[in-house]
């Protein structure tokens, strides 16, 4: 049974006297900062000298620095950085300034899981990984919420690891929601696999898919776009709010009862057998390997010339038309 904590789990005043090193003002890293330093912390963030960051940093009234003497000043360093930049930016900017007792950070496993940044011995090593994007971090926290929050300890050289972890987590208001204890092996590699085999590879692909078929079975593409790709957020919403039994019982019979029916002929045996495959190179390591090896070659092999192609597809261009006529999706 996974363990989980709340507020009263956590003492906040172990950061007493300590400063957070924010590397990053990206989605989590604005959250992260912001959070702590209304929660009473002590918090720099670390930037490029030629960040488009620094200003919003700074007009949010944060100590902005560049990411070497970031690193120098915080007793806690945490990393929220891009995964292909993060062993770059340690091994550089961060490790040369980092001291014996420090906490470092991540809020994702991969660069550790992976041994891509092999941190000194005499280091706390640590996760905190809220379960939301920054923007929802931020402004869960300002409604006096907090959006649920993984930690793991890597390594525990002062023996309060987890205690600083469960800190920080309530520093930016995971212990409103709940704390989840796991592993850095467990994050990624289920993080990983959600993503690709469920969340973005999965979803997008049979979204596609749908479209498709109807296409060129000579349906309308405005029609297909709105079946299979509008709606669905109207169904995640549902599940989001009260799992898949709320969504069946808000959707119409004949919709349930088309549940039932089709979806174990879409996700087939075949469908199980491939994601097998794709946990399986998560775990060995093999996705990993990939993913960097391309990041490291200027990204054009594969990355950026499929986002092309995507991009390009007729469902991007329907959408963009349809989009139009919604007004509650315009900022």
């Amino acid at each position: 049974m996974i363990k989980k904590y709340y507020d009263q789990d956590c003492d906040l005043k172990l950061l007493d006297g300590k400063t957070i090193a924010v590397i990053g003002f990206g989605s989590q890293g604005h959250a992260h900062a912001q959070n702590l330093k209304e929660s009473g912390c002590s918090v720099v963030v670390g930037l490029r000298s030629d960040s488009k960051s620094a200003k919003s940093a700074r007009d949010a009234g944060l100590d902005v620095m560049d990411v070497e003497s970031a690193a120098e000043k915080g007793d806690l360093v945490m990393m929220l950085v891009p995964d292909e930049k993060a062993a770059d930016i340690y091994n550089e900017q961060v490790a040369p300034h980092m001291k014996e007792g420090n906490v470092l950070m991540f809020a994702h496993g991969f660069n550790i899981h992976y041994q891509l940044i092999k941190p000194d011995e005499c280091l706390d090593v640590i996760m905190v990984a809220p379960k939301g994007p920054g923007h929802t971090v931020r402004s869960q926290y300002m409604e006096g919420k907090g959006v649920p929050s993984l930690i793991a300890v890597h390594h525990d050289r002062s023996g309060k690891a987890r205690d600083y972890a469960l800190a920080y987590a309530s520093g930016i208001g995971a212990g409103r929601a709940g704390i989840l204890e796991t592993s850095y092996r467990e994050e990624t590699e289920t993080d990983l696999f959600g993503e690709q085999a469920v969340l973005c590879g999965g979803v997008t692909e049979l979204m596609k898919a749908g479209f498709e078929t109807l296409v060129e079975a000579g349906y309308e593409p405005e029609m297909a776009y709105f079946e299979c790709i509008h709606e669905m957020k109207l169904i995640v919403d549902l599940i989001n709010s009260g799992g898949f039994e709320m969504m069946r019982k808000s959707v119409s019979n004949t919709a349930e009862y088309g549940d039932y029916y089709a979806g174990k002929q879409i996700i087939t045996e075949d469908s199980r057998k491939a994601m097998k495959q794709i946990l399986a190179r998560i775990q060995n390591g093999e996705f990993a390997s990939e993913f960097v090896s391309e990041m490291s070659s200027g990204r054009q092999a594969r990355f950026l010339t499929t986002r092309m192609k995507e991009n390009e597809h007729q469902l991007c261009k329907t959408g963009a038309e349809l989009r139009k006529m919604m007004s509650w999706l315009k900022k």
